[in-house]
């Protein structure tokens, strides 16, 4: 048996492997704009070139200081973007709804009453939080922390809920554009920062994609020049991309008690970032969301019917915490986790903004498998309910339930060398009547997903998943309701690294025996 010892690694060898992380970190997000990237120099530096030592990134206090940073234009921009926003809704939707006045804004501020309100599912729980991540994006990109940005985001929120509509303020829609469009907004943020990263003056190819991801960011760069051309330092992040293009075919498995059926078929894409896995030395999880998640899943549909084009939009991410270690082969974080998720798996629908307390980890349990995870349990603001056979409800109904969310999480991910990877999770909401306006009602959700990746060269694979979703629905004046439905997928799968996610890769050995 012929051993050979592994070398020490040195500041160099670091900095290499983080230059080329952050080339094909670069490459995936380019796909995401639809950008495809030039050719780059090697990753790897001549032999006779002398390699100098990382240099200490700048802390984050440094991020937006002096002519940088701005509390004037954020305060500016957002309430123009809504000035602008109800403008259009007037055009399109009319007076009855958007025929504000500062004197019904004042009267909302001075006598309210909030309310939950009675808008469309995917209105409330994806366009409110998508519009919360623009708030967002306006103040983080003008130089401000994630907590100036959030506190941003908060009056953002109140200030349309009173003078952007005639209804009554919203409970429900400032958690979730408040809360919910902070979380949304950061994820967003730092990705168009990694796009932009690398390059001291990014083209136009990279300044159009990270505008596409995050527009706040884009018009900001575009509008103020050198005030705000400085990027977000990442401290050079483990990441994992990954895009799925796909097949799936979906049926329902039981809807007790009620005759319908669903048997469809469709195109699917997916696209999918963990950012700061836990396990790189000298990462430090110091900043909101030094770590996080993001997942979307888009639909096609071959079948009849207007359906929302998003199935789910998931996103978890480390909003205080620290690593912690066990032996050499263990590495995690844990610590508060601000969360946002909307799931509709065709036939009903759940969204919640949460924070959870929980951990995420890498345990090396052989030199070529490797098993990540994450656990997470917490309270957050959701909405449950089914999607009517016959449509949308009629005006002023709601067919879905508000209430106090606790929630679980569990995620796993085994990798096999550079072949293959097995991934679950599993997560369950209870949408309470706890702050509700229906104390007799609560619905439980289950989600859970496995797959099966196998790669067949490069970042190119294929994969195999199977989705379970079930809705257990228990109010005083309806029936029980216990609906399950599952769908198959097969997908074309390009991963953004060579190594499934695994963080400190373990190169097999030259002539393995």
């Amino acid at each position: 048996m012929n051993a050979t010892a592994r070398p020490v690694p040195t500041a160099a060898s670091f900095h290499r492997r983080g230059v080329q992380r952050r080339r094909r970190t670069i490459f995936g997000l380019l796909a995401l704009a639809l950008v495809a990237p030039g050719p780059g120099a090697s990753a790897e530096p001549p032999s006779d070139t002398p390699v100098a030592a990382p240099v200490a990134p700048p802390p984050e206090d440094d991020w937006g200081k002096g002519s940088g940073k701005s509390y004037f234009i954020p305060a500016l921009e957002i309430p123009a973007f809504e000035w602008l926003l109800n403008r259009f809704d007037r055009a399109v939707w009319g007076n009855e709804i958007y025929g504000t006045t500062w004197d019904t804004g004042w009267r909302h501020v001075n006598h309210g009453p909030w309310t939950f309100d009675t808008d469309p599912f995917a209105v409330n729980m994806v366009l409110h939080p998508y519009q919360g991540s623009l708030y967002f994006g306006f103040a983080r990109s003008a130089g401000l922390n994630f907590w100036e940005s959030f506190g941003y985001t908060l009056a953002g929120s109140f200030l349309w809920e009173n003078f952007g509509e005639l209804g009554n303020p919203s409970i429900n829609d400032q958690a979730m554009t408040g809360v919910g469009g902070s979380f949304f907004g950061e994820a967003l943020f730092r990705m168009a920062g990694l796009l932009l990263e690398g390059d001291p003056k990014p083209g136009f190819w990279r300044e159009l994609g990270a505008a596409v991801i995050s527009p706040p960011t884009g018009l900001n760069r575009l509008a103020f020049g050198d005030k705000f051309d400085s990027v977000w330092a990442s401290h050079d992040p483990a990441t994992f991309i990954r895009w799925r293009l796909g097949y799936s075919h979906t049926a329902q498995l039981s809807d007790q008690g009620f005759k319908s059926s669903v048997d469809r078929d469709e195109a699917t894409g997916d696209f999918s970032m963990a950012y700061g896995l836990p396990g790189k030395p000298g990462y430090a999880y110091t900043r909101p969301f030094d770590y996080f998640h993001f997942q979307l899943t888009a639909r096609a549909s071959t079948g009849v019917g207007k359906r929302p084009p998003f199935e789910n939009v998931e996103i978890r991410g480390l909003v205080y915490g620290s690593k912690y270690s066990g032996g050499d082969s263990y590495r995690g974080i844990w610590g508060l986790y601000g969360s946002y998720d909307y799931i509709s798996p065709e036939i009903f629908r759940v969204s919640s903004s949460a924070f959870s307390v929980g951990t995420t980890a890498q345990w090396w349990l052989s030199q070529y498998v490797a098993l990540q995870g994450s656990l997470l349990g917490g309270l957050g603001f959701g909405a449950a309910g089914t999607i009517a056979v016959q449509g949308t409800p009629a005006v002023g109904e709601r067919d879905y339930h508000f209430g106090l969310t606790p929630q679980a999480l569990l995620a796993l991910r085994l990798t096999f060398g550079k072949f293959a990877m097995l991934d679950g999770t599993a997560r369950e909401y209870y949408v309470s009547g706890v702050a509700s306006d229906n104390s007799d009602g609560a619905e439980r959700i289950f989600r859970g997903t496995a797959s099966f990746t196998v790669r067949i060269f490069g970042g190119h694979g294929v994969g195999i998943q199977y989705v379970q979703n079930r809705r257990d629905a228990y109010y005083s004046d309806l029936p029980d309701r216990h609906q399950t439905i599952g769908t198959f997928s097969l997908a074309y799968t390009f991963l953004g690294t060579s190594r499934f996610g695994a963080v400190e890769w373990r190169d097999p050995p030259a002539n393995p025996r």
